[in-house]
């Protein structure tokens, strides 16, 4: 039976005290500190490692035409932008269009055992990405950022938010998310 695994990204946590001292340049340092957590963020909302990818060298180029590398926002700024990035992408039609396309006709994926649950698994993953689509961005934010992996810190950092009213606006991210699956699903 053949298994097929799903790229994940990892989130690699380098020590601070290493990179500060092999890399002098402050960007540098923020890039390569950042870069893995931004794009798997952006991986979970737009399941394509290369549309992931875009997305953080965007972002980061914005970043560096705007603020300092040195500022104390920064991963909170990075991980916002990452996810409100990734969501203008998947909001438009045409794109959605050509990676929904490309990924039902790419060659390199080898045979599946279970067609039946990898389409089931494939509606389900669209069906998400509608009702977030629906949702407002704030809540869509917050839920895209917590089960991306990041900590209520990094959420509340991200967000602009008091770490203690993470936990009160995901539970309410989650019924949002809930009550727009139930509402687009069929009886």
């Amino acid at each position: 039976m053949l298994q097929m695994q799903a790229w994940r990204p990892t989130v690699t946590h380098a020590a601070l005290g290493t990179i500060n001292h092999r890399v002098p340049d402050p960007f540098e340092r923020l890039f390569l500190q950042e870069y893995p957590k931004v794009v798997a963020i952006a991986y979970r909302v737009l399941a394509d490692r290369t549309a992931a990818e875009d997305v953080a060298q965007e972002v980061f180029l914005k970043f560096h035409r705007s603020h300092s590398p040195d500022s104390e926002r920064a991963s909170g700024w990075l991980h916002a932008a990452a996810v409100h990035s990734a969501l203008n992408v998947i909001r438009g039609d045409r794109r959605r269009a050509q990676r929904e396309t490309a990924h039902a006709l790419d060659p390199a994926r080898p045979a599946i055992a279970n067609p039946e649950r990898v389409v089931e698994d494939a509606e389900q993953r669209r069906e998400v990405r509608r009702a977030l689509r629906r949702l407002p961005e704030r809540t869509a934010a917050v839920l895209i950022l917590r089960h991306s992996g990041l900590s209520y810190a990094e959420v509340a950092t991200a967000l602009g938010i008091k770490v203690g009213n993470v936990g009160t606006l995901l539970r309410r991210a989650e019924e949002a998310m809930r009550k727009e699956v139930h509402r687009a699903t069929p009886e």
